[in-house]
């Protein structure tokens, strides 16, 4: 029973879920090592089961690393699938998402080269303070918050940011503040904890709390969100806040490489472990 988890040559911050796993997985019986995605060395095996696990600067390529995952899955099993890591990549996402009913932090896009100006999104919006961000990225990347008296700053970082990549425009939630920013892990067709997360901007480190239960709103909201697709999934993380007027939205969908938060919940740890375990030893059948 072979298993490899999905990382990078360098990682940009710790993994604190990894030796967690690894050991985990090892006590289960399970032959374990880390394969870096973009290190052209170390291909995955036939018959072994990759997890993406902490791919951690796979924006820097985002094309690049699309492309492994599609010649990893075509060489073994991957989770999760190579179809989910395609629609996650971006974060475009959102915006199908709202298509489909889901309430979605406002999200206002700018291209690559789009010439976007932010008074008039802010004065359209009815927004104050907002929040400038890359349409493809991870951790806090050339994320930035600019309050309502900076619209010549965040314009400037707009226009770099977009002569680059495409970037996203967002307001500001102040509930970040109060009732923070709600993480709350699935794994393996089940809703395991929830962590609550300061917010995290450019050169700032993350802060997280102990394991929380979730609500039942937050379970039907985050239930909701993963109907679709959930029986391709091994995990996931639905990301929430709550808006001015109370009302759950969701500001990432976490497909690819989310810190799951296995320090905080064991028992998350051990329901991931047998997960791997039963699709690794299927793989052997």
């Amino acid at each position: 029973m072979k298993v490899a988890l999905a990382t990078c040559t360098t990682l940009p911050a710790p993994d604190a879920d990894q030796a967690l796993l690894v050991g985990a997985l090892e006590d289960a019986g399970a032959s374990v090592r880390l394969l870096a995605w973009d290190d052209p060395m170390n291909a995955p095996d036939a018959g072994e089961l990759v997890v993406i696990r902490s791919t951690w600067n796979y924006f820097e390529d985002v094309d690049g690393f699309l492309a492994w995952v599609e010649r990893t899955a075509k060489t073994t099993h991957l989770f999760n699938p190579a179809s989910i890591v395609r629609q996650n990549a971006r974060k475009t996402y959102l915006r199908d998402l709202s298509r489909r009913g889901i309430d979605v932090v406002p999200t206002e896009y700018a291209m690559k080269g789009d010439a976007r100006s932010i008074p008039d999104v802010t004065r359209e919006r009815g927004w104050d303070a907002i929040v400038i961000k890359p349409v493809v990225s991870a951790g806090s990347f050339s994320t930035q918050r600019f309050a309502a008296t900076e619209a010549a700053a965040a314009q400037r970082f707009l226009d770099e940011l977009t002569r680059e990549r495409d970037a996203m425009i967002q307001p500001w939630m102040p509930s970040v503040d109060t009732y923070g920013e709600r993480s709350l892990v699935w794994i393996d067709g089940e809703l395991t904890h929830a962590i609550r997360k300061s917010p995290r901007f450019s050169g700032s480190t993350e802060a997280v709390s102990a394991a929380m239960p979730i609500a039942p709103e937050e379970r039907a909201f985050a239930e909701k969100v993963l109907e679709p697709i959930a029986t391709d999934l091994l995990y996931a993380r639905v990301d929430v806040v709550r808006d001015e007027n109370g009302v759950l939205r969701l500001m990432e969908l976490e497909l690819i490489e989310p810190s799951l938060y296995l320090v905080q919940c064991p028992p998350a740890l051990a329901r991931l472990t047998r997960a791997i375990v039963r699709r690794a030893t299927a793989d052997m059948a």
